[in-house]
């Protein structure tokens, strides 16, 4: 695999943890498990392949669900357990960036910083996006948002694994989102400062 498709695969795998955290990483680490895109074997991130890994990454996708189903969506994102779950997502994107690049012989290191760096920015993105969407809707369809975002987590890491240049669309995608959400807020505390 060239550097250009290893990195795409990095790219894709981060910001698709960047949405949800486990669901994404757990695909990834299945595939690599079996050889299928993506293997970790013989890199720093070799232990995302065993199953004591894997089950710690279904137990964090079952303890989100469950946060979620017993306070609202938005009391979870900005809580500190909201915080807890994107300190583990940046670190499972810099990992899964990491592992995809030295499993073709490149950079582990600059792996993480990359992978941060695109986790980062898809949770950005996603956080603002949820947080303006979830405030135009009733309370039952805010609810399922968070099913919304694990799937299109979930469709992005499979695409980043079949097809990785995919995950150049997504980055300028969630890069316009970040940017006109900046733009957005820019505006309205330009316009509460000419009301003062």
């Amino acid at each position: 695999m060239t550097l250009l498709l290893a990195v795409c695969l990095g790219i894709g795998l981060a910001l698709a943890v960047g949405l949800r955290p486990f669901l994404p990483a757990l695909l990834a680490c299945a595939l690599a498990r079996g050889d299928a895109g993506i293997d970790f074997n013989h890199t720093n991130a070799a232990f995302m392949e065993k199953p004591a890994f894997l089950l710690a990454l279904v137990i964090g996708t079952v303890a989100l669900v469950i946060a979620e189903r017993r306070r609202p969506p938005e009391d979870v994102a900005s809580g500190p357990f909201g915080a807890a779950v994107a300190g583990i997502g940046l670190a499972l994107g810099a990992l899964l960036f990491g592992g995809a690049l030295q499993d073709h012989h490149y950079a582990f290191g600059v792996g993480l910083i990359a992978g941060f760096a695109c986790t980062a920015l898809a949770e950005a993105a996603a956080r603002g996006f949820f947080a303006a969407t979830r405030r135009r809707l009733d309370r039952d369809a805010a609810a399922t948002l968070p099913f919304y975002a694990e799937v299109a987590a979930l469709v992005l890491a499979g695409l980043s694994v079949l097809a990785p240049p995919v995950s150049l669309v997504a980055l300028a995608f969630l890069a316009w989102l970040l940017l006109n959400q900046r733009r957005r807020a820019g505006r309205k505390y330009a316009g509460l400062r000419i009301l003062r």
